[in-house]
């Protein structure tokens, strides 16, 4: 007995290809997923007159003082009904790393507000898209003018995007490696702020470019001479021979906002 048509019509077969969510979801369509996650950003950045920018990145755990201070109490209390656990005296310790580097938040701020006073609308500033630092940079463009972009990814945690990004101008990833590229590609410098393996990653993807000649030489900036001290010893690599001396030289390490945006202004002769 043949079917009816209507029923031919709700065959899973019979949407639209491009129309089929469920089609797009499949292994094998894996290709065409990251070639629309390519497109798209390129299509709206591109809407938007967007052809330089300078990509901030730093820890989405490192908050405002206020906040960081809430943290450390809480950790306190906490501690208080269990003195003797390890994992409480950890949390604790980790709360005051926290908010040690919490004078950073303002740093990121204020840098972008830098960037706009200084730059106008020629550089947009670009983060990841979530809290902490990445909010800071993002908020101190947007509060003062300057375009604002974020490019948030799928994660557990931190996936939301922070509320100081332009409209339109707020992207959702699914694979790192698209949103690594339209993170670089337009950069015109780099500006780290103190971050954990998120922002490490980032970090040495960029330098890795820059040494293998993938990436045309840019101001790479980290910013926080106490932590990147201490948690990178460019001159160790450099002793074992693994890297060439002029490439960490090309690597400004600065303290502040101000600091940070002499190194971008002298690089592209912007006064």
């Amino acid at each position: 007995m043949n079917k009816k048509i209507e029923d031919i019509e709700h065959d899973l077969s019979y949407i639209k290809a491009y129309e089929d969510i469920d089609l797009l979801k499949k292994e094998d369509l894996r290709p065409v997923r990251i070639e629309l996650e390519v497109l798209k950003p390129e299509i709206y950045l591109r809407h938007f007159g967007i052809k330089e920018t300078i990509v901030c990145f730093g820890s989405a755990r490192v908050r405002e003082e206020h906040e960081a201070k809430a943290q450390v109490k809480e950790a306190e209390k906490e501690l208080a009904k269990h003195p003797k656990d390890a994992a409480l005296k950890l949390n604790l310790e980790m709360a005051k790393g926290r908010l040690k580097l919490s004078r950073y938040y303002e740093e990121a701020r204020r840098f972008s507000k830098l960037v706009v006073k200084h730059a106008g609308d020629r550089f947009a500033i670009v983060t990841g898209g979530g809290p902490g630092l990445m909010e800071a940079a993002n908020r101190g463009a947007y509060e003062n003018g300057g375009r604002s972009i974020g490019m948030n990814i799928t994660l557990p945690h931190e996936q939301r995007p922070n509320p100081y990004i332009s409209h339109n101008l707020a992207f959702l990833f699914h694979y790192f490696a698209m949103r690594k590229l339209h993170l670089v590609m337009r950069a015109q410098a780099i500006v780290v702020f103190p971050g954990g393996f998120g922002t490490f990653d980032e970090l040495f993807e960029i330098l890795t470019l820059l040494q293998t000649g993938k990436k045309s030489k840019i101001p790479v900036v980290l910013v926080g001479k106490e932590f990147w001290n201490k948690v990178i010893n460019l001159d160790a690599i450099i002793s074992y021979g693994l890297i060439d001396p002029q490439n960490a030289r090309d690597i400004k390490l600065v303290e502040t906002a101000e600091e940070a945006w002499v190194e971008v202004a002298k690089f592209y002769k912007i006064k």
